[in-house]
Formats: C-alpha cells, sequence, structure tokens
C-alpha cells in the first residue's frame, strides 16, 4: 500500500507537514495598518478581471505580495475581506501563482446582505504551497462592472 502524492510512505514528512498547517507563525500582508491590497473586478459585469499582481497601496513604489515568496515558498492561509464597493453583490476571486496562474484559492461571498445570513468576511485557505520565487496574481469578478475589494492576506512559511 503507498500513500502520498508520489507513493511515498514516509510518514514522518507526512506528519511534519500536516503538524505545520496547524501549527505555524501567521504572518500578514499588508504589514500595516495604513495599507491595503485593493482587487477590482472585470468590466462588464460578471466578467473576470485581467490577472495582475498582488500589491499593496504604499505611495510610489507599492510593495508586492510575491516578495514575501521572493526565498521561501509560502503557504496563503487566510484572506480577510476588509472593505467592499457595491452592496448586495456577488463578488468572486481567484489567487494564482507563476506563468501558467496556477490557481491556489477561490472564494465567493456577497457583500452587505440585508436580508439573507451576512457573508463571511475571513475565508479561510486549505492550499498547496507557492514555490519560492513565483509571482503571485489575483482576479476578480463581481455582479457590478469594475467592483472593488479590498483585502489582507495571511500566509505562513512552508518551513
Amino acid at each position: 500500500m503507498t500513500i502520498g502524492e508520489h507513493g511515498s510512505k514516509d510518514y514522518e514528512t507526512i506528519l511534519d507537514e500536516l503538524q505545520l498547517e496547524q501549527s505555524h507563525t501567521t504572518q500578514i500582508f499588508p504589514e500595516s495598518t495604513e495599507l491595503g491590497i485593493e482587487f477590482t473586478a472585470g468590466t462588464p459585469a460578471n466578467s473576470w478581471s485581467a490577472w495582475a499582481e498582488i500589491e499593496d497601496d504604499t505611495p510610489v513604489t507599492p510593495v508586492k505580495f510575491s516578495s514575501k515568496a521572493a526565498t521561501e515558498d509560502l503557504h496563503i492561509c487566510a484572506i480577510q475581506i476588509e472593505a467592499l464597493s457595491d452592496d448586495d453583490n456577488r463578488y468572486m476571486l481567484e489567487i494564482a501563482y507563476g506563468d501558467a496562474k496556477t490557481v491556489v484559492a477561490r472564494h465567493r461571498f456577497i457583500s452587505g446582505v440585508t436580508k439573507k445570513l451576512e457573508a463571511v468576511t475571513f475565508a479561510r485557505i486549505r492550499a498547496r504551497h507557492v514555490p519560492a520565487g513565483e509571482t503571485i496574481y489575483y482576479r476578480m469578478k463581481c455582479e457590478v462592472a469594475g467592483g472593488t475589494c479590498e483585502i489582507s492576506v495571511r500566509y505562513h512559511f512552508h518551513e
């Protein structure tokens, strides 16, 4: 009997990976409360935006999220939805890495719901790691053309 993605029976490695996912030091991007990340949906309504690199809104020279994965693999473990441009609309987003746009996270949510359950603003992500040195992108769509979403990202390094 074999287990694991590559037929491995290396139980110690598997257990170490599981423990890392359950107990790790979480980092937050952007790293300061006066900074944010804004995603913009495509135009027309209900269409994906073009893939764009994730970056904060530091004046003059924004910090790219990819810089955090420059030398170490990382896992995105959560996305916090902090602000939305349009109430009572559905949003969908994807986060991917590399030239092939390998998707590691998808999330769908509704903003400002008045007659339904409130949307969860914190999405837990259980994605594969982003390999060191890869560029990290997003794309988003919304029921409203050009809708925006401000987020922050929780991540940890793949030690």
